[in-house]
């Protein structure tokens, strides 16, 4: 008993740690991933408390299913926007692009590890995708927000090129185990039914979820554990039919997501923290699995191979992938430099050692060692190189809480949304009949110094205040513009509206004959002056435009800040290179 109770808080004092290295990790810039990944280590057998730690079985069974979660919770958070802007790309970037990076880094690896080359496209193949929960938890712990078309373009490939990624793997696993020299026809049967069955058993579940959930008479409180089994169940019987399971979780967790339901936003503040939670144990429990003394084994020919992964094969894959949708070359080098490794090769790399294969515990450790310094160089480095390339876009304004209604006629979704006011807030010092909202919004109370002013409705909003009011859900977003916080009052480092957009705004309708009146253009513009702002910034892309997109016109910069959803553009910032 007493043993089992030292395990017991060994594992309870573990989490409590890593929890609390987050604010460490949030002051330093660490990555929060690698944090995870040292305290496992320090955990260790070789580390300060000593566990023993030898089950490649039980660690890919305990990853498997924390991968699952963490792509369904991805799935949850992807919006239909994010589809339409970069469906294609992230599809290429999850296909060929995987394909190209297995290839450069696999016959690399068999160089100099002194390999066979199926062995070299078996650790290529392993190293091949970039991590979901690497990318979803540096952007989300970092706060960082960049431009639509990248930020898309980055999500959708990382939830997407796990199954090529495993495809790949299982298959170069299998060749060897057959002591077979070749790779047959048989790898594109393979290929395309992970990626048939994992696509339906993805669209029929979500479909099938939505339903349930309108129709079970469950307690709101049960919807969030419902989803995580379902996600779970999901994964595990599309692996056994034979399809991506991968690929399953994180499309039936869209179709959630995207689903007029009032159980969504319980179940997406429930699954933050099981993702969290997911990547937390997946992380400390591969530092346990890895002897930290055999890194230094194989550290200079594993430094090589990163290095080649981080700055030759990875920005080929992407410069090669992204060749057909004439991607600016700052988006380019940033999704090349996103290139982030995570749990997943580390994962991964268990597949071989499973099988027997002869040098699997190269493998395992060759992965682990390239993730760590995947995770340092790029990790630690994407805000400050989004910064540089100049991707990083304001903050969008939201509630500083939400709280759907669950007493709702028909697939309306009504919503409690609390704004706290600042200084720099639309509303500020302005009466509730003053503020002018497009949309209907019902006023609910106010709190001031912490206590609730009742018998009040037309208050004086002041900063400081939290305003509570009740809308539909999809009001929310236009309401936010009146009600929060606008982000001019940021005296960071984090880009605000003002200095990014400037300081006046257009409708994207306007004609370019009626800016002459108060701005220069150059003359190579005449023929364009009848043309609407909306029509020569879209002449100039070429593409669907998205928030942060930008035109120079002579010292005048036009930047788009509205997008309407059939991609027409709204509003616009204007200001003059000189600000």
């Amino acid at each position: 008993m007493d043993v089992v109770n030292l395990i017991i808080f060994a594992a309870g004092a573990m989490l409590v740690v890593s929890i609390l290295a987050s604010i460490v990790s949030a002051r330093s810039g660490a990555p929060l991933l690698l944090v995870f990944l040292v305290i496992g280590m320090l955990a260790g057998e070789q580390g300060i408390i000593g566990v023993e730690f030898d089950s490649p079985d039980v660690a890919l069974l305990i990853g498997s299913v924390a991968l699952a979660i963490i792509l369904f919770d991805g799935g949850l958070r992807t919006h239909p926007e994010r589809f339409r802007v970069a469906l294609a790309p992230a599809a290429m970037l999850a296909s060929v692009g995987v394909v190209i990076t297995c290839i450069l880094t696999g016959l690399t690896a068999a160089y100099l590890f002194g390999l066979s080359w199926v062995e070299g496209l078996l650790l290529g193949a392993i190293l091949s995708s970039t991590d979901a929960a690497a990318v979803f938890s540096i952007f989300q712990s970092q706060g960082l927000r960049i431009k639509d078309r990248v930020a898309s373009t980055l999500e959708i490939e990382s939830g997407s090129n796990d199954p090529m990624a495993v495809i790949l793997t299982v298959t170069l696993v299998s060749v060897l185990a057959s002591s077979e020299s070749s790779i047959n026809a048989m790898v594109a049967v393979h290929v395309l039914q992970q990626a048939i069955v994992g696509a339906a058993m993805g669209y029929f579940s979500g479909r099938l979820f939505v339903v349930a959930c309108r129709k079970l008479p469950l307690s709101f409180a049960f919807f969030p554990l419902l989803a995580v089994g379902a996600s779970i169940m999901v994964y595990a019987l599309t692996a056994k039919l034979g399809g991506s399971g991968f690929l399953a979780v994180y499309l039936m967790g869209y179709l959630i997501g995207n689903a007029k339901l009032p159980q969504v936003m319980h179940i997406l503040r429930v699954h933050d923290g099981l993702a969290w939670l997911s990547q937390i144990v997946m992380f400390l429990m591969l530092g346990i699995l890895m002897t930290p003394s055999s890194i230094f084994e194989i550290g200079v020919p594993a430094l090589l191979l990163a290095a080649v992964l981080i700055f030759i094969a990875r920005p080929l894959a992407v410069f090669i992938s992204l060749l057909p949708f004439r991607f600016p070359w700052r988006d380019q080098v940033f999704i090349s430099w996103v290139g982030l490794r995570g749990a997943v090769p580390i994962v991964l790399a268990l597949f071989p050692w499973m099988a027997g294969l002869e040098n699997q515990q190269l493998y395992f450790e060759v992965a682990f060692f390239v993730v760590l310094v995947s995770l340092i160089v790029q990790g630690w480095s994407i805000l400050p190189v989004a910064r540089w390339l100049k991707l990083e876009v304001p903050p969008e304004p939201e509630p500083d809480y939400r709280m759907p209604l669950d007493m709702v006629p028909g697939r309306e979704v009504l919503e409690v949304a609390a704004f706290k006011i600042a200084d720099d807030t639309p509303a500020c010092d302005h009466h509730w009949d003053e503020i002018s909202i497009s949309v209907p919004v019902e006023f609910v109370g106010l709190i001031r110094d912490d206590a609730w002013v009742r018998r009040v409705s037309n208050p004086l909003l002041s900063a400081g205040d939290t305003v509570l009011v009740m809308a539909n859900q999809r009001d929310l977003r236009k309401i936010s513009d009146v009600l929060a916080s606008s982000g001019s009052g940021d005296t960071g480092k984090r880009v605000n509206k003002a200095s990014f957009f400037g300081d006046f705004v257009l409708n994207a309708d306007v004609k370019l004959q009626d800016l002459t009146v108060f701005y220069a253009l150059p003359d190579d513009l005449a023929e364009d002056l009848e043309q609407s702002i909306d029509d020569v910034i879209r002449k100039r892309f070429r593409r669907r435009v998205v928030v942060g997109d930008n035109v120079t016109l002579g010292n005048l910069i036009l930047t788009v800040r509205d997008v309407a959803d059939n991609g027409d553009i709204v509003k616009v910032g204007v200001k003059t290179a000189a600000s």
